[in-house]
């Protein structure tokens, strides 16, 4: 797993843990939480550069406060586990993300089977959201043997492709997707492939000592009931799973940075780009949400007597975990309570950033590429930033003008750009017969070093009576 540059060292200060008023104010926000929201049990966590650096916990299960080996039903975060054991089987070269269900997954029906991979990760296959019969959450998973039976019929409530519309279905035949290509069941792949490599012990299909019992709270008393506990069967890949604070802030630490073992980072990184939009914002079996300016990604989860969240924000290094054992919570929703959680630490102890450094080495080709550069009359900066000449290119004083990081290719006159407008297109460097350097060609777009040159290669030529003055 990436090792962070941290603990970072000024002075005499180690900044590795948390302020003393910092771990207050995260203590009050689950305290305000617990009370409000009237949730039984509930146990928290914040890690910072993939360690965790705060936990705390209110009110009793089984006797006692909740620590970060009690068990706690996950719920919809399975889906997360089920998202990456999909996208290894994409990095071994088993299938594609474009490809169609039924290439893979016979027996599914002509509808749902023209759905592809990456609708299902990212709940724009149009799918219904749940399956046909009674609540399956409450019910057991025996009553639906067959793949089919997960099914509506018709099983799309929506044009693939079209909008998010949140699905249990989808995952559970993602589900079914990964036990087809593996040959086993999907938690026996999950505990070989992922739990194991991170040593995430505590993480299993069915509850296992300390753990806490679900409770539903009365609307309009404080008295509780417990919840039953069902095995869901062929909808388990959407929500069966039980974890813990101390395991779930080592599967945060990885939906951050990644980890060679299970998933390499730019594939975990690609799953936390939004893939279908609407009411939210939706990766590749993550969900992307906002909240004071820092992006977060993860999921909540929802079983009956239990709620839980986690979110990451790896520009900000941090994460967090809520779980609980109420099946409803507070106001604006355990998701919301554990993003607070990052916004705390953020606000209070903003990051502090690596220390500039000159470049270890460059190529002088390269250096001669940067400074102003001008699509027509707009103008950009181009800087190199990366000792693998990494380029970076800026809008030169317009807000939310195009900007794009560029990696270098291979054949070292061309760049592919990262992020932004031009995601994935090319800029290449045009050289005239003389060797020199005529313009930047990025994906069609032409950069010459002066705004609308007349001797220069802008398509469709320029006015020949150049920039003149005008009296109107």
């Amino acid at each position: 797993m990436p090792t962070p540059q941290l603990p970072y060292t000024i002075g005499d200060d180690d900044f590795t843990e948390l302020l003393p008023e910092t771990r207050r104010a995260l203590a009050h926000r689950i305290a305000v939480a617990q009370r409000e929201g009237r949730i039984p049990g509930l146990v928290a966590a914040v890690l910072r550069d993939g360690e965790r650096r705060w936990w705390g916990s209110r009110s009793m299960v089984d006797g006692h406060a909740p620590d970060p080996d009690t068990q706690f039903r996950i719920g919809s975060i399975t889906k997360t586990f089920i998202a990456v054991l999909v996208m290894r089987l994409r990095d071994e070269g088993r299938l594609k993300l474009s490809d169609r269900l039924e290439q893979h997954l016979p027996g599914v029906g002509p509808a749902a089977g023209t759905v592809t991979i990456r609708q299902l990760l990212s709940h724009s296959a149009g799918l219904s959201n749940e399956p046909p019969g009674p609540w399956w959450e409450r019910s057991d998973g025996a009553l639906r043997p067959e793949l089919a039976d997960v099914l509506q019929h018709p099983p799309l409530r929506h044009e693939p492709g079209r909008l998010f519309h949140y699905s249990n279905v989808g995952f559970a035949l993602l589900g079914a997707l990964v036990e087809q290509l593996r040959g086993d069941d999907w938690y026996t792949v999950l505990h070989r492939e992922v739990l194991r490599p991170l040593g995430m012990r505590r993480t299993s299909a069915l509850p296992d000592a300390p753990h806490a019992g679900g409770w539903a709270v009365h609307p309009w008393a404080e008295v509780i009931l417990s919840e039953p506990l069902q095995r869901t069967g062929r909808m388990a890949p959407a929500g069966q799973l039980w974890s813990t604070v101390g395991d779930l802030t080592r599967w945060a630490a990885f939906l951050a940075v990644g980890d060679d073992r299970v998933l390499a980072a730019s594939s975990v990184a690609e799953m936390r780009e939004a893939n279908a939009s609407g009411d939210e914002q939706y990766g590749l079996g993550l969900a992307l949400t906002e909240v004071a300016g820092l992006a977060l990604a993860g999921h909540t989860g929802s079983m009956p007597g239990f709620l839980a969240a986690l979110w990451v924000c790896p520009e900000e290094r941090l994460g967090a975990v809520v779980l609980t054992n109420g099946t409803t919570g507070p106001a604006g929703g355990i998701g919301a309570v554990a993003a607070d959680l990052i916004r705390i630490v953020a606000e209070r102890e903003p990051l502090i950033p690596e220390p500039w450094r000159p470049l270890t080495g460059y190529d002088p080709q390269v250096l001669a590429l940067t400074g102003s550069w001008y699509w027509g009359p707009t103008g950009f900066g181009l800087r190199l930033v990366g000792a693998a000449d990494e380029l970076e290119l800026v809008p030169l004083g317009v807000a939310g003008t195009r900007e794009a990081r560029l990696l270098r290719a291979e054949d070292g006159e061309s760049w592919v750009a990262e992020g932004g407008y031009w995601h994935g297109e090319t800029m290449r460097v045009v050289r005239d017969e003389d060797g020199g350097v005529s313009h930047l060609d990025l994906g069609t777009f032409v950069l010459t070093r002066e705004p609308y040159p007349l001797d220069g290669p802008v398509p469709g030529g320029v006015d020949p009576a150049g920039w003149r003055a005008e009296d109107w």
